[in-house]
């Protein structure tokens, strides 16, 4: 009997170090593409043959990261990360998420999910209806350099979403130490769009409904192109001036960006040609005001409120044609009490919508008349 026990466990032993082998693959091994962007470049979803499991890639995080890549491995019927992983790894369908940034948040709405957000940073500038109607169950947990890491671990968070601006969160160390997964969603250093919206479909798979988020992303491109299509045989393009200084200086978008771009494709000209660079770079206030002086139409006005305080607080810029028609527009319809604005939020999973405004902007005869109402932009008064 005791020989019978014995070859019984043995075999099981054997049974489950091969399974445990399989489990193990080798990270060669990940290199089916699993969901692979068609408009984002920051990340890639793979997977391996016999696996169930998937390898989040997020390629170059920060701003100023070259050759630099995180992994998540995302988990799924027990198998282990594979020989030589060195990255995070998360249980697939991660229930309890905090998110660093306000638009992880909007991705997770976008998808059904906010109810799994359990920490931000800075709720009070949230404009997300569940995180600020739930205050006992969203933890603000402060932000990166100040963060209340008791409170954090009260969460008991299956992960945390990071950003990088210059370079690793500074949350990573303690993260670790604390045993906490987390993962870089890096949209905001996509310059196209649909290229930021699409990273929802990064989020749903961390969530474990990846086929939701594709589905939830597959119109807003046919919508998109559909609103680019009603301003392509419009006439003349408006120049358009944006921002407005910040100190001293004036910064202005590359023609690569993101806002320039979707400048271009709502039938405007963006006017400043001179940075073709990959970040926007500042200029002296006579610079910005020789600029304004040509442009037709002006937007993201900085956080003037009303036209009589752009021009009391601009002087100099009350008398260029633009803001003496009154052609000065901001995108800070949706901004609650406290500041925070929608439009860095919900925004940049609903770039349609923004396009749309846009349009409403610098071409209203594209648009049905009952059709120009602007959600997140409204013209200064």
């Amino acid at each position: 009997m005791k020989r019978l026990h014995f070859l019984f466990f043995s075999a099981a032993a054997l049974l489950l170090a091969a399974c445990g082998s399989r489990n193990a693959a080798s990270l060669d091994d990940f290199t089916a593409a699993v969901y692979a962007p068609s408009h984002a470049s920051g990340f890639e979803i793979v997977g391996a043959e016999g696996q169930r499991s998937t390898i989040l890639r997020v390629f170059d995080p920060w701003q100023g990261a070259e050759r630099t890549e995180t992994m998540l491995f995302i988990a799924r019927d027990g198998e282990r990360a594979p020989e030589g992983f060195e990255g995070q790894t998360v249980a697939a369908g991660a229930r309890r998420i905090v998110c660093m940034s306000s638009t992880h948040v909007a991705m997770l709405d976008a998808l059904g999910e906010a109810d799994r957000v359990v920490g931000v940073s800075g709720r009070d500038y949230i404009s997300n209806e569940y995180v600020s109607s739930h205050p006992d169950a969203v933890a603000d947990i402060g932000f990166d350099g100040n963060i209340d890491y008791e409170r954090l671990l009260a969460q008991r968070p299956d992960l945390v979403l990071l950003f990088g601006v210059n370079g690793a969160s500074g949350m990573e160390p303690k993260l670790r130490e604390m045993g906490i997964p987390f993962c870089y969603i890096g949209e905001y250093l996509e310059e196209s769009p649909l290229g930021k919206a699409e990273w929802l479909v990064a989020v749903a798979e961390i969530a474990g409904i990846r086929e939701r988020g594709e589905a939830v992303f597959a119109p807003i491109p046919d919508r998109y192109e559909a609103l680019k299509k009603k301003v392509a045989a419009v006439g003349a393009e408006p120049k358009v001036m944006i921002n407005a200084p910040y100190g001293d200086s004036w910064f202005m978008a590359s023609t690569e960006s993101y806002v320039a771009r979707l400048i271009a494709d709502a039938g405007g000209d963006y006017i400043y040609k001179t940075n073709t660079s990959n970040r926007s770079l500042p200029i002296d206030l006579e610079e910005a005001y020789v600029l304004a002086s040509k442009a037709d139409v002006w937007v993201n006005a900085g956080s003037f409120r009303t036209l009589a305080e752009f021009r009391s607080r601009l002087p100099k810029f009350a008398g260029v044609p633009c803001v003496r028609r009154g052609e000065v527009y901001n995108c800070d319809k949706r901004t609650n009490a406290a500041g925070g604005n929608d439009y860095w939020e919900s925004g940049v999973v609903r770039p349609d919508v923004v396009l749309h405004d846009l349009i409403a902007v610098f071409h209203p005869e594209a648009l049905d008349a009952a059709d120009r109402e602007m959600y997140y932009y409204r013209k200064l008064e």
